[in-house]
């Protein structure tokens, strides 16, 4: 059996939160889906709300405190990160967008991503790919396939809340099956000539230098040779 870290990022406001309880489901989908694989998922949770004040300070200073240090080393450690954040004026909140601006912007490079957030109407589900996928992206994180959007009318019991239900427990199952090939130095490790080696899988791109933009440097007399 091997055990997968995944961290849940949660970005709501209230307590309590609808954007808290998708982040909630998504980690119970991915427990279940691991489950039935014989794997084990260990769930972290980190809370946005609680970190408010230190991702300002941060932002302001360059330093994080001892909490906001603590969340940023889990996230970077993961296995997998679920991001979850309510819908602002028809993106992602400030708070959500705030925290990954003070990661380090290589932490996330191959990192198994699922994507969700909430609202209070279905015609904000865009959200998903015109500002959670680019933000990712740029990040060069490894997006899952499928994301989840949970309007106000789908945490119920009729037809909408068993659509959220299917669409939940599909992304569980989209999420574990892309950290399935790397616990058994498959795809994500072993075709690329990396060992995961024993225990929980980890991200064998974060061990690559970041390239550096200046090594292709034309000196200037050059270009000027070149006129």
């Amino acid at each position: 059996m091997t055990t997968f870290t995944v961290v849940v990022i949660s970005a709501g406001l209230s307590q309590p939160s609808s954007t808290r309880l998708l982040a909630d489901r998504l980690a119970q989908a991915a427990r279940r889906a691991a489950a039935r694989q014989g794997h084990r998922v260990d769930v972290q949770n980190v809370e946005l709300r609680e970190l408010a004040q230190d991702i300002t300070n941060n932002l302001l200073t360059g330093f994080p405190g001892v909490a906001l240090q603590n969340a940023i080393d889990a996230v970077t450690s993961a296995d997998a990160v679920i991001a979850v954040t309510p819908v602002f004026s028809g993106s992602y909140s400030g708070l959500f967008k705030s925290f990954f601006d003070v990661l380090d912007p290589q932490s996330l490079v191959g990192t198994p991503v699922l994507m969700a957030a909430t609202g209070g109407s279905a015609r904000h589900s865009l959200v998903l790919d015109y500002a959670l996928r680019p933000l990712f992206s740029y990040l060069k994180a490894s997006i899952a396939p499928s994301a989840v959007f949970a309007a106000t009318a789908d945490f119920g019991s009729d037809e909408a809340g068993r659509s959220l239900a299917d669409r939940v427990d599909r992304a569980g199952h989209d999420l574990v099956a892309m950290l399935e090939p790397a616990s058994v130095g498959g795809t994500v490790g072993g075709e690329m000539g990396f060992d995961p080696g024993p225990g929980p899988a980890r991200n064998p791109w974060r061990a690559l230098p970041a390239p550096d933009p200046f090594d292709a440097l034309v000196p200037f007399e050059e270009l000027l040779a070149r006129r």
